[in-house]
């Protein structure tokens, strides 16, 4: 572990990063009972994604992190060639389609609220913008005579 994580700092990966990944490393090989990576190749990383898959039913994302982990360990850290990347499958996301609030929902809300809170949900619902531009919105960005609202695109 100690090699993954001096991999990952000299590479300047987050500490979230380094901490994931370590994390996955230790579930892979616990997973193999306590097997040394340097002693499995491509049928134990497909039988610890597969189970993660099928009978833990991790999301795509999870599944990806793990990949992403275990192909870092390989290459990386133990320098060893992976012929058998192209056989690993990547998972696929699952579209997610955006909730929409009937106008009885959204009145419902609005009833809920109050101060500020109500006056950005008004505004999300009247002007159809995107929760981080509602929420990144100054006052100079509303045009009170045109009523009109144009938020700009500010960093976090």
């Amino acid at each position: 572990m100690v090699r993954l994580r001096e991999a990952l700092r000299v590479r300047h990966y987050s500490l979230r990063t380094e901490q994931a990944y370590a994390d996955w490393a230790k579930r892979y090989i616990r997973f193999h009972g306590l097997r040394h990576p340097m002693e499995m190749g491509s049928a134990e990383v497909m039988a610890f994604l597969t189970y993660l898959a099928a009978e833990r039913g991790v999301s795509s994302s999870t599944q990806s992190q793990a990949k992403a982990a275990l192909l870092f360990l390989y290459r990386q850290v133990l320098g060893i060639d992976l012929p058998w990347t192209g056989e690993l499958i990547s998972a696929k996301s699952t579209r997610r389609l955006p909730v929409v609030l009937t106008p009885r929902e959204v009145e419902q809300l609005l009833h809920e609220l109050n101060g500020t809170m109500w006056l950005v949900v008004a505004l999300l619902d009247g002007t159809g913008m995107r929760l981080l531009e509602g929420l990144r919105l100054r006052v100079k960005d509303i045009e009170f005579v045109r009523c009109s609202a144009l938020p700009t695109c500010r960093p976090p």
